[in-house]
């Protein structure tokens, strides 16, 4: 059975509250007391535990980790990044998502007030942003990850938007496509603004213009890019090229072309964004966005903020690659 904190004061002959002060190296216990109780633990094998002694070190040696859900394609390797740099240093981590709405957001709440975990890793959940911030204001050490451009007042992580879209854009022109349709993810979005800009800028400066009514905005969705690849279709306007802004979007666009008769790239080629797994498998040529990269540079830069360190405000900005496949 367990040793217990009782049975070391009991043969040390002192109090619980004695043997946890040298457990956690408190100076006021005399020296003679503290080598009899660390002598008592090292002949009884006694092995504190890790979340009492960070308690009562006033840390719980957890980090809170707050996502929209576990069914986003690419959360699961953000969360993995993440956990590789919080086990690493001796932490654990509290995965919270927001699936029940108010009832998840109300129980996250419930942890933050009794101190569950130490700082918190956000990959922000719709409407959830001032909520955040209050938390970082009020003194919770928050990273956000993946910031969709909206530059929170506290440490975030973000990608190369802009710059991905450009390298799209060049792909696309560089393969003799000319007529140019978006599908976008939701646009009070600071990242879907960047990529659309960014992809914009870059045939600009080629010399190619797109119609604004082949710029059809989506969700992120597989379905929701399906229902704008048929308006894209229906307008009637030419196009021999998509970019869509996720993955998911490009598939939805490509099942959706190929159901109407159009060749994915003979007649439209079409690019995504992200470079989740499924892309490689249906040879989705897209922007890779370095996922697990960006969960363990926000838990690195949280765990820096426990250690006393201060951090920027200033997004820690990642690259992302063009990755060409089949379908363009």
């Amino acid at each position: 059975m367990r040793v217990t904190i009782a049975e070391v004061a009991q043969r040390a002959q002192v109090s619980k509250a004695t043997v946890s002060r040298v457990l956690n190296g408190k100076p006021d216990v005399d020296a003679a007391t503290a080598a009899r109780v660390r002598q008592v633990i090292a002949d009884v094998g006694y092995v504190p535990s890790a979340r009492a002694v960070g308690l009562a070190r006033g840390r719980a040696r957890t980090v809170g980790m707050l996502v929209p859900s576990l069914t986003w394609p690419w959360t699961s390797e953000v969360v993995q990044g993440a956990v590789d740099e919080v086990e690493a240093e001796g932490y654990g981590l509290l995965l919270y998502t927001v699936n029940r709405g108010a009832e998840s957001l109300a129980q996250f709440a419930s942890h933050v007030s009794a101190k569950a975990f130490d700082g918190l890793l956000v990959i922000e959940p719709p409407d959830t942003l001032s909520y955040i911030e209050t938390l970082h204001t009020q003194g919770l050490p928050v990273v956000m990850i993946d910031d969709r451009g909206s530059r929170p007042g506290f440490p975030s992580v973000a990608t190369t938007n802009r710059e991905g879209a450009r390298d799209a854009a060049r792909h696309l022109v560089a393969a003799g496509r000319r007529r140019f349709a978006v599908v976008t993810g939701p646009l009070t979005f600071g990242c879907v603004k960047e990529r659309l800009d960014g992809f914009l800028d870059a045939l600009a400066e080629q010399d190619v213009h797109v119609d604004p009514r082949l710029v059809v905005e989506g969700d992120f969705s597989t379905d929701r890019a399906a229902v704008a690849a048929e308006k894209l279709l229906g307008s009637g306007l030419p196009f021999d090229a998509v970019f869509a802004h996720n993955d998911l979007s490009a598939l939805g666009v490509i099942r959706v072309l190929q159901a109407a008769g159009r060749a994915v790239p003979g007649d439209v080629a079409v690019v995504g964004f992200d470079d989740i797994p499924v892309a490689a498998h249906t040879e989705l040529t897209t922007v890779r966005q370095p996922m697990r990269e960006m969960g363990g540079t926000a838990a690195r830069m949280l765990l820096s903020r426990l250690d006393g360190n201060a951090l920027p405000p200033e997004p820690a900005v990642l690259p992302t690659t063009l990755v060409p496949r089949r379908s363009a």
